[in-house]
């Protein structure tokens, strides 16, 4: 794949099998993020756990202190009481049948599902759809609730869903290039923190192997791994 002029100039600021400080790995990012529009700012994180064993699957939700710069579209599927409640803190689609059958027709205009435990047997018959997508609700990550309120607020306010790929890596969004350093840097030691709490217990060796920042269109910047942990001992 050819790589653009502004990725190449990226690139050639970064000193080759360096691992950056936190704040230097901020910094670089907010400078190589050049696009005309405002970067997204992803961390990735290689953890040692195998996926495929499911007491190795880390998954779950953080609450980031700055949100991640984005307006979350929280769909809620629920009956009666809850689809109120679910309006009057702030989801921004809310009923059953008809988002059912928009879904099963290809409709897929939100980021987040929320649903009630009571409809989650019918929910299940979209598992091929919403499931390829990350899109199915769970108890795990708190998104099979009848507290469907509180839920909706804490996404809305950036709390974010995570789950480990196949290859056992992380990739969640941490906020936008046009974030205050402090608040990227808070952000990301909210998320990594996270993560440490939630180490298998049969997973061996060495957990977080490696850390990387990365904009939309720019390079990733490794960091420092040890120094990073080392803040949360």
């Amino acid at each position: 794949m050819k790589k653009s002029t502004r990725y190449k100039e990226s690139l050639s600021n970064l000193e080759i099998g360096k691992d950056y400080s936190l704040d230097e790995a901020v910094e670089l990012i907010k400078k190589s993020a050049t696009a005309k529009f405002d970067e997204s700012i992803e961390i990735s994180i290689n953890l040692g756990v195998d996926p495929r064993h499911a007491d190795q699957v880390v998954r779950g939700t953080v609450s980031l202190p700055h949100g991640i710069g984005k307006e979350v579209r929280v769909l809620v599927l629920a009956k009666g009481d809850k689809e109120k409640e679910a309006r009057e803190n702030g989801a921004d689609y809310v009923g059953f049948d008809e988002y059912v059958k928009k879904i099963n027709e290809g409709w897929l205009d939100f980021d987040v599902v929320v649903a009630t435990p009571d409809v989650m047997g019918e929910v299940g018959k979209l598992g091929k759809v919403l499931g390829p997508r990350g899109l199915m609700p769970n108890p795990k990550s708190g998104t099979v609730t009848m507290d469907v309120g509180q839920t909706v607020k804490e996404l809305k306010a950036g709390k974010i869903e995570f789950r480990v790929d196949k290859y056992g890596i992380l990739h969640v969004l941490v906020g936008k290039a046009s974030f205050e350093k402090q608040k990227l840097r808070e952000n990301i030691m909210a998320f990594i923190e996270t993560v440490l709490r939630m180490k298998p217990a049969s997973s061996k060796g060495q957990y977080v192997r490696k850390i990387a920042l990365s904009s939309t269109m720019g390079p990733g910047i490794p960091v420092d791994r040890a120094a990073v942990l080392s803040e949360l001992r």
